[in-house]
């Protein structure tokens, strides 16, 4: 009987609005997911075909021509290998350091028994509203000699009011505060009650925020632009930056127009291949910490 009634539960049909509207909104999704794909596609397919195919535009879904001269124009490039490890140092050491930060600025912040608290959290969110500019910044990362030191790529955006917010709304919703008091009677102190309890039930968060950060110094440039003169600091942006002005350059010296319609068609294939290869990094990451992304920024977002 139970059997039965579970079965008839599990059948039920759907009345024909409640079909309307699942087809309509799987159209929907179908449409925005065409709206952000293809985009992505074609940039793919354009770096892998070949220069006059792109210059015709002869290129909308796949390759033509397919070729990977425009990889191996970047590849070949010297300073390619040394500004991926420095992207990879900028954005893991980077990205440490900020989120152990961001996890010491929350969970104070999230305790009622911390004393001053919103005081605190005012003046926090009290940064987001006025900021000094690029020349008071400058002038301040000058002052402290941090100027074409990897330290200028990492120090000034330690910390970032907007995920601490997150974090700590996170922490006040997902943990009790029994569980603080009863390791405050266990004997932890704040520091073994951060390792031992909110780390570990936060899980969730610290991806969502890795995240975030990660792809903020991956794709730092301006920051390099300004603060960093030697090219053995440059990051992965600036080198590809550098890549195609040269390109750009040889562009400008041709004097025959043959030759000239030529690199720039070589140029503009050139173009796409770096944002594939500067993009390509964080894709590969984002699968590994989508089963948390959603459900992390979610529940820090929930309530403040």
């Amino acid at each position: 009987m139970v059997a039965h009634m579970k079965h008839r539960a599990s059948t039920v049909r759907l009345s024909a609005s409640d079909r309307a509207f699942y087809v309509t909104i799987t159209v929907f999704l179908l449409f925005c997911f065409a709206v952000v794909a293809y985009p992505l596609i074609n940039v793919v397919s354009r770096s892998l075909s070949s220069p006059q195919a792109v210059a015709y535009g002869q290129v909308w879904f796949l390759p033509r021509e397919f070729t990977l001269f425009a990889y191996e124009r970047i590849i070949a490039d010297g300073m390619i290998i040394q500004g991926f490890l420095n992207s990879i140092f900028y954005a893991g050491f980077g990205t440490l350091l900020n989120v152990t930060l961001t996890i010491m600025a929350a969970y104070p912040l999230a305790r009622r028994t911390f004393y001053g608290r919103n005081a605190i959290m005012f003046f926090f969110a009290f940064t987001m509203l006025f900021a000094g500019g690029m020349i008071p910044r400058y002038l301040v990362v000058r002052s402290l000699g941090l100027v074409n030191t990897r330290w200028a790529m990492i120090l000034p955006e330690a910390i970032i009011v907007w995920f601490t917010i997150i974090a700590r709304t996170f922490f006040q919703s997902t943990i009790p505060e029994e569980m603080y008091e009863a390791a405050e009677i266990d004997g932890a102190s704040d520091v073994r009650i951060i390792w031992m309890v909110v780390v570990p039930l936060s899980v969730p968060i610290i991806a969502v925020l890795s995240l975030f950060y990660a792809v903020s110094h991956w794709n730092r440039y301006f920051d390099a632009l300004i603060f960093l003169r030697s090219q053995s600091l440059w990051n992965l942006q600036l080198v590809l930056r550098n890549i195609i002005m040269s390109a750009n350059r040889l562009l400008d010296q041709e004097q025959d127009i043959g030759a000239a319609m030529a690199t720039q068609e070589r140029v503009e294939v050139i173009k796409y291949a770096v944002i594939v290869f500067a993009a390509m990094p964080v894709m590969i990451l984002y699968p590994f910490v989508q089963r948390y992304f959603i459900k992390g920024i979610m529940i820090g977002s929930i309530k403040g």
